[in-house]
């Protein structure tokens, strides 16, 4: 199984996906633990470039930049512990390139989701949480942090376009939306309980 956490600066991914490895390593699951952009010697490199803030990098090469780091990331740890019939928990996947670069930057987004197979060769995720909250209150969150980046650092009307995006796309029957202000323990569960009977 393929499960993805989605969704804006601050909206709380990192947080649950740390306590969904910790809830699935206590159920005995064989979970395969793993982040975009990123997740392979290859992909941290590329991550590290995406994400500094000294760098001018414009939408269509963030889009390449990405996608070059998932198809070795598919090709690398996806791909192969699927085939081994382990779950897999990603922190971002093709949604973030069609909400980020698409609905956030105006790229094409019928270009962008070809690229994006181009990557996966086909490999789609079985389950996409995606956790949804206010731009007030992600930024709220992310004003606690020292730096940010080169991401984190756009402006306010640019990640409402994102969100907005993400919303559009969890109109799948393939994704969940997860109330992004509830407490840390009550969104767990929330996700928990569509991970179980998916």
């Amino acid at each position: 199984m393929f499960v993805v956490i989605e969704g804006i600066e601050g909206s709380g991914k990192s947080t649950l996906h740390k306590g969904l490895v910790e809830r699935l390593s206590m159920e005995g699951r064989d979970v395969v633990v793993t982040r975009e952009p990123g997740g392979t010697a290859t992909g941290d490199a590329i991550r590290s470039i995406f994400l500094d803030r000294t760098l001018t990098i414009g939408p269509l090469t963030e889009a390449f930049l990405v996608n070059a780091a998932r198809a070795q990331h598919v090709a690398e740890v996806i791909r192969p512990a699927l085939a081994e019939n382990r779950l897999v928990l990603c922190d971002r996947f093709t949604d973030s390139t069609l909400a980020y670069q698409g609905y956030g930057h105006g790229l094409d987004l019928a270009a962008l989701q070809r690229q994006c197979d181009e990557a996966t060769g086909g490999v789609r995720a079985d389950l996409i949480l995606l956790i949804d909250l206010p731009i007030e209150v992600a930024r709220a969150r992310l004003q606690e942090r020292y730096v940010l980046d080169r991401i984190e650092s756009q402006d306010d009307a640019f990640h409402e376009c994102v969100r907005q995006g993400y919303l559009e796309l969890a109109k799948s029957p393939r994704h969940r939306v997860l109330d992004g202000t509830l407490p840390q323990d009550r969104l767990l569960e929330d996700a928990w309980n569509f991970i179980s009977t998916s």
